[in-house]
């Protein structure tokens, strides 16, 4: 049998019977469509969490106070745990290759201005925040580097803040009070949006230690340190555990690169990602077994054709291809029309729904392609076999 008849016979038995062949595929069509369609959707979840943690740079280094692992210590080892504090921050700012620090202490006040009124979340930071946080000032601008101890009582609001409680006029040296404390505004950041949900638009900014008594608290929330791009972020590391341990006398602190919350964080949407597939990848046993079910069932229909075959020359090895080439050739076309399907609704829950983002890598495509092909070849090599392994004598017997 040449090449060309072998392929002209197989499309000819689906087309034959192209009703049953159409449903077949689609129980393939479906299940890689899901598979498109999950891996999509956490696809694209990846990138967007991914982009909403490096929006502030990856050359920075997070310091909370506490240790993250413990070693079975008494619980009355706590108490000696030193805050973070702000001469921490300065003399972390010391250190080679270290471009600025940021103190950080978060809260959530009631800010008032005039008759207005709104709950909004405060950061209580330094003047070093536009270069590290990489946010901008679109009027006016940031606290200014005033001495700690001595800090005047400045504020910069947030884009929505001052939507909320000025509207069109300028905020620029107007009084807000916040928390029984008096805050003369001296600057509007641009919009920055939500990063992890948390709204950035809808936040102040004060002076840290203002923030530490107005909390009534003694430790920072954390330090976060801005390096240079050539530095290597594990010495720089390194380098600031030396030095809060010379300070603190114990390592009572936690000490985290942006590289490794990236990492962490990559690993983590990369399990979801696969297990978001392969809960798609489920439905695709449906499919398989459809395919068992419908070339059982052709070889039993076909008994008389595969004797002829048989009769006619065709060896045992191309009667089993010829079934295997059509449950492949179900399933292949099944695949192309799931990956149409899985990229449309993909697309469609984009549209309808913005909010939730989606992703088609063309790595999956191709993936989700073979695998549907791969289904069709396991599925049909039971039923490929018993063809070919039919006696055919018995075989053109068969009425």
């Amino acid at each position: 049998m040449q090449n060309r008849d072998f392929y002209a016979l197989a499309f000819s038995a689906l087309r034959a019977r192209r009703q049953r062949s159409a449903l077949t595929a689609l129980g393939i069509a479906i299940g890689i469509a899901a598979v498109v369609l999950l891996t999509s959707m956490g696809e694209g979840l990846h990138r967007y969490m991914m982009s909403e943690f490096s929006q502030f740079g990856t050359h920075l280094l997070g310091i909370t106070p506490g240790k993250a692992t413990t070693h079975g210590m008494s619980g009355a080892v706590i108490s000696n745990i030193r805050p973070l504090t702000l001469d921490d921050a300065k003399a972390l700012e010391r250190l080679p290759q270290v471009i600025a620090t940021v103190p950080v202490v978060q809260g959530n006040v009631e800010i008032e201005a005039g008759t207005r009124q709104r709950r909004s979340m405060l950061f209580g930071v330094g003047p070093d925040v536009p270069a590290v946080w990489q946010i901008k000032v679109a009027i006016g601008q940031f606290l200014p580097d005033d001495d700690f101890q001595s800090a005047r009582a400045f504020i910069v609001l947030g884009s929505k803040v001052r939507d909320e409680l000025f509207e069109d006029r300028s905020p620029l040296g107007e009084i807000v009070r916040v928390g029984g404390y008096r805050f003369r505004v001296v600057g509007v950041m641009e919009s920055k949006g939500q990063l992890l949900g948390f709204d950035l638009d809808d936040a102040v900014y004060i002076p840290a230690s203002t923030s530490l008594e107005m909390f009534n608290r003694e430790s920072l929330m954390e330090i976060d340190v801005l390096y240079h791009p050539d530095a290597d972020g594990n010495a720089m590391a390194d380098a600031a555990r030396r030095l809060l341990l010379a300070r603190h006398g114990s390592e009572d602190f936690t000490v985290v690169t942006q590289e490794e919350m990236l990492a962490v964080l990559n690993s983590v949407l990369n399990v979801i990602t696969f297990a978001v597939g392969a809960l798609g990848g489920i439905s695709l046993l449906v499919g398989a077994v459809g395919i068992l079910t419908i070339m059982t069932i052709a070889v039993k229909e076909r008994t008389s054709e595969i004797g002829l075959l048989s009769a006619l020359g065709a060896s045992r090895r191309q009667i089993l291809l010829l079934f295997l080439a059509e449950a492949m050739l179900l399933s292949a076309m099944g695949g192309v029309a799931g990956l149409l399907l899985g990229w449309f609704g993909a697309e469609a829950i984009h549209f309808l729904v913005p909010a939730i983002p989606t992703h088609t890598p063309w790595q999956f495509v191709v993936l989700a392609e073979v695998l549907a092909v791969l289904v069709g070849l396991i599925a049909g090599v039971a039923p490929a076999r018993k063809a070919a392994g039919m006696n055919p004598v018995n075989a053109l017997r068969t009425e």
